[in-house]
């Protein structure tokens, strides 16, 4: 009923309105774009050159959003290893049957790649780096010996906290991930996981066959500092092993010692690096060195003892460079053995001057965890110290001659059976060097001593034992710490098993400061060798609670490829960097680092984005162009996706020349038809057929002569505008006409009226052009071809 009430009224408001124009139509949305084209070579390309193929990303974004830019290696191609290069912020992928990626590089077979990018957009030229926010305490995936923390911060600025749980057997889960703004585990667990003496992604490798030391010391690579050389013991060696973070894997190991002989060796110390080399000191006293750039051990290691032997399951002791020297300490505990301190010479690969004997550090049977090096005033490296374990707790430091130095006080005055282990060195704001010993036992559940180089004293405004009674109701059985610039916060690790932060300035615990870290490289969102980038924009926080930073307080450094401080305004109340003064022709690199001071750590979130201005980033791959000389061209596009929906790149057709090997052989063979009746001596006529016709044939029985004109292409590939040239009968000329490799064309003609008596030879060749000859190369041709007409004559 309602229904029909409407459909009645309808006419009547229809002639009672007023015409409205409707709204113009909103103009579409842009979509992004591709633009492929390809370089390393001419067009056409020769057989087995190789092409460089670029696809350039257009991003017309107005969010942010996931990207994905695929690209399959075309048909007569195959992709060459390593190649791929993608734009900083986008994760390479390959394929090897079109459809399933992976990060890792296959060996062979890829048909297709890709790069993605979780947040692209609207400006594809910036780099964005995960603010970290106050690290919590939490406790690390197995509940405790994690000793000390390696702090490694994602592409992406994710912080990460990894940590090998020390002196477990060779079969033991015992490296650890932990994401510190999360304080979940990394992704890829489940966390902890074995450690292999094999290269290959963690946990894959079967059951683990490197057990952990005692005291465990790390070095980075200096050219990867994501990789990590751990000290390590196997079943047969002690050495080093390698830990890749950002990959997740192990990236292989050296030994350094066998185990056994007299003095026995079955353990070895943590390493440090002086001179490209690591040095380590294993049971018997000696010396190890390992060279990092060429991944081999120091010819003559291990070299002669420096510090007594100690016939213990773990060496109790740890090393500290010393302005070129190593110094080394070691102890004997529940002996009549002093602890020791050492020093080594890499210059000599021997003891140093002044050093023929050790010196000791405290009463025999004293356990020793520590050597640290001692500074001037001034922040020079003097000398070291080790601070011993035991009844009497002693700190002995002595300088590089081997005299006797000044005891830092706080050290010196710990309790009786305090246990100290290496202490993380931090330059503070006002140029202060300090470094903060952890300790615990002896009646302290987990504190820190902080020791001022500059000033010789305890560091001013921090209380002589900094305890962190908010983690784990203060039971944190301190072991080490690691400094993260970027916040300014120390990441502790203990025998408790709980991370946690510290701000150095105020011993508070969580440290409630956050930081974030982007290096940015202009001409590495480019590939084409071409010239892109116009200049450096700014650096700004975005996400962020403004009014929860203390500008006042915070910093923001920029520094350029060779750790020169690039001078900037600092922050604009905005949150922003104005970079626009910063050249890119003095420094094509830079680097930005944030920290900020918070006067809350409650719901903190946030990037740090660095940009600059250019032209739509690139990305290349590099495939070998078949030999095979049936390619005769190669072609590819790309497809992409992003938060303005699909797009298609042009496609780019890349003809290949025939080259040397692969110039076709083309022959012709001319001859006549010696029948009698005309015939068979047609197009598919029996003939027969034959160079020159018998004597008298044309004479007597026929007044023309009929030529067959056959013509092959060997191959190995085509031919095209082919003509043959007859220069006797203007019939037999025909073309243009083009012949794949291994056919053959046959043509048919006659000269009529032969009213000579004189012999006539006919001759003929083809002209041709190979395939894929670039524009205007001239024909090729043939040799001659003769067949000859005869009469009574032909005999004189």
């Amino acid at each position: 009923m309602r229904r029909r009430m409407l459909g009645a009224a309808l006419p009547l408001v229809l002639a009672a309105a007023t015409a409205v124009p409707l709204p113009a139509a909103a103009d579409p949305a842009p979509v992004s774009a591709l633009t492929k084209s390809v370089q390393g070579t001419g067009s056409p390309a020769d057989h087995g050159a190789t092409a460089n193929w670029v696809i350039g990303y257009d991003d017309h974004a107005t969010t942010t959003g996931a990207a994905t830019i695929t690209d399959a290696v075309g048909a007569g191609q195959a992709y060459q290893s390593g190649s791929l290069h993608a734009p900083p912020g986008w994760t390479p992928q390959w394929s090897t049957d079109g459809s399933t990626f992976t990060g890792t590089e296959p060996a062979s077979g890829v048909t297709a790649v890709r790069a993605t990018n979780p947040a692209a957009g609207p400006d594809a030229t910036q780099l964005s780096g995960a603010l970290t926010p106050p690290v919590q305490a939490v406790t690390t995936a197995t509940g405790g010996d994690g000793f000390s923390p390696i702090l490694y911060r994602t592409a992406g600025g994710a912080l990460q906290a990894w940590n090998i749980y020390h002196h477990l057997g060779a079969t033991s889960p015992k490296v650890v991930c932990t994401d510190l703004a999360s304080g979940a585990r990394c992704p890829g667990g489940p966390w902890p996981k074995v450690l292999n003496t094999a290269p290959g992604p963690l946990g894959t490798l079967g059951a683990g066959d490197i057990a952990s030391t005692m005291v465990e010391q790390y070095v980075r690579d200096p050219a990867a500092p994501a990789k990590v050389y751990y000290p390590a013991v196997t079943a047969s060696s002690v050495g080093v092993a390698c830990l890749d973070m950002a990959a997740a894997a192990n990236c292989g190991y050296w030994p350094l010692a066998t185990l056994g002989g007299s003095p026995p060796v079955n353990s070895i110390t943590g390493f440090v690096e002086t001179g490209g080399n690591l040095y380590g000191l294993i049971s018997s006293g000696a010396v190890t060195c390992w060279t990092i750039a060429t991944q081999s051990a120091c010819g003559g290691q291990p070299y002669a003892p420096i510090t007594p032997a100690a016939n213990q399951p773990y060496v109790y002791g740890a090393l500290t460079p010393v302005a070129g020297k190593v110094f080394a300490s070691t102890s004997n505990p529940g002996t009549g053995q002093q602890p020791a301190l050492g020093c080594f010479d890499p210059a000599t690969a021997g003891a140093c001057a002044g050093w023929a004997a050790s010196r000791p550090t405290g009463p025999a049977g004293n356990f020793n965890y520590n050597a640290y090096t001692a500074f001037s005033t001034t922040g020079a490296p003097v000398g070291a110290c080790a601070s011993t374990t035991g009844g009497t707790n002693v700190t002995t430091c002595y300088a590089l001659d081997g005299s006797a130095l000044p005891a830092p006080p706080g050290a010196a005055a710990l309790p009786n059976g305090t246990y100290v282990f290496d202490p993380e060195v931090v330059t503070d704001p006002g140029g202060h060097l300090r470094s903060y010993l952890p300790v615990w036992n002896g009646g302290i559940a987990g504190a820190t001593v902080c020791h001022d180089w500059t000033t010789g004293a305890a560091c001013a405004g921090l209380p002589a034992l900094i305890t962190h009674p908010t983690v784990n109701g203060g039971a944190t059985r301190d072991y080490g710490y690691a400094y993260d610039p970027p916040s300014g916060c120390l990441i502790g690790l203990g025998d408790a098993g709980v991370l946690f932060s510290m701000d150095p300035a105020t011993g508070s615990t969580p440290c409630v400061r956050s930081g974030g870290q982007v290096t940015l490289r202009p001409g590495d969102f480019y590939c084409d060798g071409g010239s892109h980038v116009q200049g450096y924009t700014s650096a700004r926080l975005t996400g962020v609670d403004l009014a929860n930073v203390d500008f006042a307080a915070s910093r923001v450094t920029v520094v350029d490829q060779d750790g020169a401080v690039v001078p900037t305004a600092g922050f604009a109340p905005d949150g922003s960097v104005d970079l626009t003064g910063v050249s890119v022709t003095a420094h094509p690199q830079i680097t930005v680092t944030t920290t900020l001071v918070l006067h809350s750590a409650a719901g903190f979130s946030g990037s740090l984005v660095v940009d600059f201005t250019g032209d739509a980033p690139q990305l290349c791959f590099h495939t070998k162009i078949s030999a095979d000389c049936t390619v005769t061209s190669v072609a590819n596009t790309a497809t992409g996706t992003d938060s303005t929906g699909s797009f298609t790149s042009n496609t780019v057709t890349l003809p290949v020349a025939p080259g040397a090997t692969c110039t076709p052989k083309v022959t012709v063979e001319k001859e006549i038809c010696t029948a009698i009746h005309p015939a068979q001596c047609g197009p598919g006529g029996a003939g027969p057929w034959a160079k020159q016709a018998p004597v008298g044939l044309l004479g007597v029985l026929a007044a023309s002569a009929y030529w067959r004109i056959t013509v092959t292409n060997q191959g190995p590939v085509g031919i095209t505008s082919a003509q043959v040239l007859d220069t006797v009968e203007p019939s037999c000329q025909t073309g243009p006409f083009s012949l794949q490799a291994g056919e053959t064309k046959q043509v048919y003609c006659a000269t009529y009226a032969l009213l000579s008596l004189f012999p006539i030879t006919n001759k003929a060749k083809v002209s041709y052009v190979p395939v894929n000859v670039p524009p205007g190369t001239p024909p090729s041709t043939t040799d001659w071809s003769s067949a000859k007409a005869c009469s009574l004559l032909c005999s004189l």
